[in-house]
């Protein structure tokens, strides 16, 4: 593991900004069809719920494949597989451009997801192998800048390249992206293969059990159980309620779908700004503070948000939503790196996929409560949840330390 000091290594850091390419373009590509449904829809002579396949069925692949890649991290090159999921997905892309039928264009983002499914959060468990834990969150931080920036990127460029230049161009670009990426990453990869970057830290144990084994160790850990159920319920609560902003403001705010859509891209770039001052909140903090405060200010910004009666008052609330939240989501994602470090590959994703059936549990529970309740109303529900959320796993924080400390 890297020594804890002030900075890395320059092979280390070069590494580190290859992840954070790399999770930049699996989260780009996931969002990248929101945008171009309608286009989607006329080009095959389809209704735009049918051409609404490339959305939902990437989803439950990309969903399901994280559980797959757990394991094989546990046993194979970390930092290879996210290598060549990467070059998968150059050639899944590329498929995309071609694509003469829904069918195929659907059979071509499942190939997409199979492999960009593995790339988030085999990243983020490579950061765990590597990196020294007083290092860890500032480390994630910065390969979540690629996470944040990707997912505010993919809309925006899936819908600008579609209306100037038409869908196949914004598959184009995802393909020359991952190609570039994974030639970057196989020639770090190559250089990692010739002269190991890091070595394992001396007392931490190396467990190798099977699948099944790995899961009970984790799911049976008390902690860990704590991890994956605040992750969850983030999840829901944060991603899934997530979904019916842009309606929310369209609706009752009288905004056109554009801005709407802007509005709540604004979430993703306060994202963006947590994590280039992540390292400086973290020292100050700590993690029980960033938990505290993250989830308070989403919270609220999230209850003004659904409840305001101003659109001027939403750029604000949308803009420390999403700064709030990654400040929570970050604390997560350092604790979810540590549930089980000689099965770190699996207890990743595992947490990647209690986070992913969050947000698919949070949009079905979010529709089928708009129907009761308003829009607004569900979604400041929604931010009274990411406070309590930030205030239960500060006070888990504190009783860990505290046994800790008492061992």
């Amino acid at each position: 593991m890297t020594s804890g000091s002030a900075t890395l290594p320059a092979a280390t850091r070069r590494s580190i900004l290859l992840l954070s390419l790399a999770t930049f373009s699996s989260m780009a590509v996931q969002r990248i069809c929101d945008a171009m449904l309608p286009e989607l829809s006329r080009a095959f002579a389809v209704s735009l719920a049918q051409a609404a396949q490339v959305v939902s069925v990437f989803a439950v692949t990309y969903g399901l494949a994280q559980l797959v890649y757990g394991p094989l991290g546990d046993r194979f090159s970390k930092f290879g597989i996210v290598t060549f999921a990467t070059l998968a997905c150059c050639a899944g892309s590329l498929l995309s451009v071609f694509a003469a039928s829904l069918d195929v264009l659907v059979l071509a983002r499942v190939l997409v997801a199979l492999a960009a499914a593995a790339i988030i959060p085999i990243s983020m468990a490579w950061v765990g192998d590597n990196i020294a834990y007083e290092l860890r969150q500032e480390t994630l931080a910065r390969v979540g800048l690629g996470t944040t920036l990707g997912l505010v990127s993919g809309q925006l460029v899936g819908g600008l390249v579609t209306d100037a230049l038409g869908w196949r161009w914004a598959f184009g670009i995802t393909t020359v992206l991952f190609g570039a990426v994974g030639t970057l990453l196989y020639a770090d990869w190559r250089r990692q293969q010739a002269t190991p970057l890091a070595a394992q830290a001396p007392g931490e144990p190396v467990l190798r059990p099977g699948f099944i084994a790995q899961a009970l160790l984790i799911i049976t850990g008390p902690w860990s159980r704590v991890v994956l159920a605040v992750s969850f319920a983030e999840g829901a609560a944060g991603f899934g309620v997530l979904a019916i902003w842009a309606s929310h403001l369209h609706d009752a705010l009288g905004l056109s779908l554009t801005a709407s859509g802007a509005i709540v891209a604004l979430f993703g770039l306060g994202g963006m700004l947590y994590m280039t001052v992540a390292r400086h909140l973290i020292r100050r903090l700590g993690e029980r503070g960033l938990a505290m405060a993250g989830g308070a200010l989403a919270g609220v910004a999230v209850i003004v948000l659904g409840l305001t009666p101003w659109w001027v008052l939403a750029l604000p609330a949308s803009l420390l939503a999403g700064f709030g939240f990654f400040m929570l989501h970050n604390t997560l994602q350092t604790n979810a790196t540590q549930m089980a470090p000689g099965a770190r590959g699996t207890g990743v994703s595992m947490f990647a996929a209690a986070l992913f059936l969050g947000q698919s549990v949070g949009v079905l529970l979010a529709a089928s409560l708009v129907a009761r309740l308003s829009a607004g109303t569900v979604i400041a529900l929604s931010g009274g949840v990411l406070v309590a959320l930030g205030v239960l796993f500060a006070r888990a924080l504190r009783r860990r330390d505290a046994m800790m400390q008492a061992a």
